[in-house]
């Protein structure tokens, strides 16, 4: 990696994601991939609306949280045109209607009644509930997710389900190092892959929500569109 890919120390939020932009293009190159395949979404969870600002005015245009008061209190807060809104933590049950007004895209249905519970809130606010399903690739009881070995499960079970539009999968890799996780995302790969053979109308598995900080070029070279990254861009996280 090239040292002008690596941002000064002391850089600006708007230095340190186009810094990132340009580590995307090259983990892109390598794979042969184009890097407009590939959508940054800014994991901004207790960054203000000042830092939003920021980074919206250095080109970004997707946002992810972990909350939806805190995303529903920033939207209102900043007020910016041609922003995407993407659910990146888990989501309650009781926040799924809420979480619709507010989110394009919902990375993390991990469970039947949650997708059943959106589906319903679509189909009453007459909107189509655009998501991915979470997998828990290692296994982790601390973790959200779909075991591997229910995911057909879960899509037998969701089938009918006619407001809710699957798009693909995520996952947060257990801790390790960047080839351990690289493993991890080549696994999901493979499932997507795998899954290909659902002839269901609502489940398209074009999309691989995968990588953060310290690992999203791993992901980029074994095939994420989407890369959730806060530090490397917004900087450390303060302390809730």
């Amino acid at each position: 990696m090239g040292p002008t890919l690596i941002p000064r120390v002391g850089a600006t939020i708007a230095e340190r994601y186009q810094a990132v932009v340009a580590r995307v293009a090259a983990a892109a190159a390598r794979a042969g991939r184009s890097p407009t395949d590939i959508t940054i979404v800014v994991a901004a969870k207790t960054f203000g609306a000042e830092a939003l600002c920021e980074v919206a005015a250095a080109g970004a245009r997707d946002i992810g949280e972990n909350y939806v008061q805190e995303a529903t209190r920033k939207a209102a807060a900043t007020r910016l045109p041609g922003l995407r809104w993407h659910m990146i933590g888990r989501l309650q049950r009781n926040k799924a209607k809420q979480a619709l007004h507010v989110f394009d895209l919902i990375h993390s249905v991990d469970r039947v009644e949650l997708a059943r519970d959106l589906d319903s809130c679509a189909a009453a606010m007459g909107v189509t509930a655009r998501c991915l399903v979470e997998v828990n690739l290692g296994g982790e009881p601390s973790k959200g997710g779909i075991p591997v070995d229910l995911l057909r499960r879960f899509f037998d079970a969701t089938a009918a389900f006619s407001r809710l539009e699957i798009r693909g999968l995520m996952a947060i890799p257990p801790p390790g190092t960047v080839d351990e996780s690289r493993g991890c995302f080549a696994k999901l790969r493979a499932l997507r892959d795998d899954l290909g053979d659902l002839r269901l109308p609502q489940v398209q598995l074009k999309e691989l929500s995968m990588g953060m900080s310290a690992d999203f070029e791993a992901a980029i070279e074994e095939g994420a569109t989407f890369v959730r990254i806060g530090t490397a861009i917004l900087g450390p996280r303060a302390k809730r």
